[in-house]
C-alpha cells in the first residue's frame, strides 16, 4: 500500500548533469587560467582562451539545465522556472557577445589587431554569468521539496 510519489527524480540524469557540470568547469578553468596547469603560452588572454572558457560555460549551462529539469521530475514546471531557463540562455548570449566582442568587431581592439580579453569584456562576461546564476536559482523546484518536508 505504498503510494507512488507525486514526482520522481531521475538519479541517472542527476549523475549525468553533475559529471557534465564538472567537465564544463574543468574546460572553463582551462580556458580562463591555463597557467594553473602549465599550459599558458601567451601573456594575454586571446581568442582561443576566450573560446575555450565560453565552451566550458556552455557545458556548465547544459549540465545545470539537465540536472534542474531532473529535479522537477514529472511535475509541470512553473512559469518562474521557464523564465529561469530563458535567463540562462540570455546570460550565455550576453557572455558570448561580451567575450567575443573584438571578433565581432564591437570591441576595443578591432580585427586586424590581436584580440585580447580586456576590462569591459570581463565585466560583460561576469554580468552574463550573474544572469545565468539567477536563472538557475529560478529553476529550482522549491515548492516540491517544501511540501515533502511538511508531511
Amino acid at each position: 500500500m505504498t503510494a507512488e510519489p507525486v514526482f520522481r527524480v531521475s538519479n541517472l540524469r542527476i549523475r549525468f548533469s553533475l559529471i557534465t557540470v564538472f567537465i564544463g568547469l574543468f574546460v572553463f578553468v582551462v580556458g580562463a587560467k591555463p597557467g594553473w596547469f602549465g599550459w599558458d603560452r601567451s601573456p594575454v588572454v586571446g581568442f582561443i582562451q576566450i573560446s575555450v572558457f565560453l565552451i566550458g560555460l556552455a557545458i556548465i549551462c547544459l549540465g545545470g539545465y539537465v540536472g534542474l529539469i531532473a529535479l522537477w521530475g514529472k511535475e509541470q514546471r512553473s512559469i518562474i522556472a521557464d523564465i529561469g531557463l530563458r535567463l540562462i540562455s540570455t546570460g550565455y548570449v550576453i557572455a558570448v557577445f561580451a567575450g567575443m566582442a573584438d571578433v565581432f568587431g564591437m570591441g576595443s581592439q578591432p580585427l586586424p589587431g590581436v584580440p585580447h580579453f580586456g576590462r569591459w569584456q570581463s565585466s560583460g562576461v561576469l554580468i552574463g554569468q550573474v544572469i545565468i546564476a539567477i536563472g538557475f536559482l529560478m529553476m529550482i523546484p522549491y515548492h516540491l521539496h517544501k511540501d515533502e518536508t511538511r508531511k
